[in-house]
């Protein structure tokens, strides 16, 4: 049992460090084994029945709940079982995840592991901008003007796929600037944050950018009060307003000199006269129309169940995987009820969050920069969520229940954090007086 978390952690680290270049046959088998040393870990377990769990273990047990009786009244029973299936690994790594997380040292290196992955996928994708890479679909209207740019796709086969994934990326290593340490770990951070933004921009995934944005923005807020004790009032009041007005014009530069990323830009704005915009909104008008049949617990859980039902839906010429909008496909496989209990969720991870960074900001603990960039990083990825369901690949969806992990496991983390940290808490041992 003294190796119960290491070994935990080890597992994570397999599935963080394979996702990009692994089948999701081969990712499936790593969360079932997941599970499996989960529910033998906990079994085996001797520790007071209940410790460890938090808010966010309870709601996520209660979406799992409503997707069950969402499955069990399914007109298509045996796809959404799938799908359940699938739901119910992606639960128990969060449970193993949350567990195994309340190490500051595990979770530091677990976090590691996903950088230095992520930072691999980013140098192929930024080779492939340089040298070229074959479209493996029709990701850009052939008629506009952007036919002919690269769009990069690295390991994932998929820009707005990719995108996804390097979201957390440029996150957590602008995060790790200040969370490590030495002068050479933040050397390589920057490093990291660089390569990864930039390759997330060359996507040019739409929803990826708007994800991008948004959550660099949160970052920059969380920074800006993490810091504010220490500074002058001045700064205080006008580190903020001075700083987004810094980054507004430097994105506005770019988007006026660099003609692909103009041109992707106004895109945004063209309505249907886009064949991208014109495809989602067909896509959610039909969403929509399912919604409205089964408004109350939704056809089941899992993309084989919408794939078996949105045919019966869909606008002539306009198929679909997947209703193209997270909060649409949460209300269609898991209805009103669904909807409402992983907004709840969402609610419940960026309130605990933020009382805990609070206890954090006043210790000055440097594990509080992994806590806002796990909350940032929620923000960018709900972002792009809105307008893509990219999460339902399991290497975006385990990076999302890998952010509500951490934000978990900070629940009554700060007596850990000063067994793990003596001087973090200005706890200092007798011995050092």
């Amino acid at each position: 049992m003294q190796w119960a978390e290491p070994l935990g952690s080890l597992l994570a680290m397999v599935v963080l460090g394979i996702a990009p270049f692994a089948s999701t046959t081969l990712i499936g088998v790593l969360l079932l084994a997941c599970a499996a040393y989960w529910i033998l870990l906990t079994l085996s377990d001797d520790a007071d029945v209940g410790s460890g769990i938090t808010p966010l273990h309870f709601l996520v047990l209660l979406y799992w709940g409503i997707a069950v009786v969402a499955t069990a009244l399914s007109p298509v029973r045996g796809a959404a079982i799938e799908g359940l299936s699938k739901l119910t690994l992606y639960g128990l790594l969060f449970f193993l995840l949350a567990r195994v997380l309340r190490s500051s040292r595990l979770r530091s290196i677990l976090i590691t592991v996903y950088l230095l992955t992520a930072l691999m996928v980013s140098i192929f994708g930024l080779r492939q901008w340089f040298f070229g890479a074959d479209a493996l679909a029709t990701w850009v209207d052939p008629e506009s003007t952007l036919a002919g740019t690269t769009r990069v796709y690295s390991f994932l086969g998929n820009p707005n796929l990719l995108a996804g994934y390097l979201i957390p990326a440029v996150i957590f290593s602008a995060a790790a600037v200040f969370a490590w340490k030495r002068w050479i770990p933040k050397a390589l951070a920057v490093i990291m944050w660089l390569a990864n933004s930039t390759c997330l921009v060359l996507t040019f995934s739409r929803g990826g950018w708007i994800g991008f944005m948004l959550s660099c923005f949160c970052l920059l807020i969380l920074l800006i009060h993490w810091f504010s004790i220490h500074l002058p009032r001045f700064w205080r009041t006008w580190a903020l307003p001075i700083l987004l007005g810094i980054a507004v014009v430097v994105v506005g530069l770019a988007v006026i000199a660099v003609a692909p990323l103009r041109d992707r830009v106004m895109s945004m704005f063209s309505g249907r006269e886009d064949s991208s915009n014109n495809f989602r909104i067909n896509v959610w008008m039909a969403v929509i129309e399912m919604i409205k049949d089964r408004p109350i617990l939704g056809i089941g859980p899992g993309n084989d169940a919408f794939n078996r039902v949105y045919p019966q839906y869909q606008q002539t010429g306009y198929t679909a995987l997947s209703a193209y909008s997270i909060f649409l496909e949460v209300a269609v496989e898991t209805g009103i009820i669904g909807l409402a209990c992983f907004i709840w969720l969402v609610l419940t991870a960026f309130s605990q969050g933020w009382n805990q960074l609070q206890q954090l900001r006043q210790t000055g603990n440097r594990e509080g920069f992994w806590l806002m960039a796990s909350l940032a990083t929620m923000t960018g990825m709900l972002a792009h969520g809105l307008v893509d369901t990219v999460w339902y690949r399991p290497q975006i969806s385990t990076l999302w229940w890998l952010m509500l992990a951490i934000v978990s496991s900070f629940y009554h983390k700060p007596s850990e954090d000063a067994r793990d940290f003596p001087g973090a808490l200005g706890v200092v041992p007798k011995s050092e007086l």
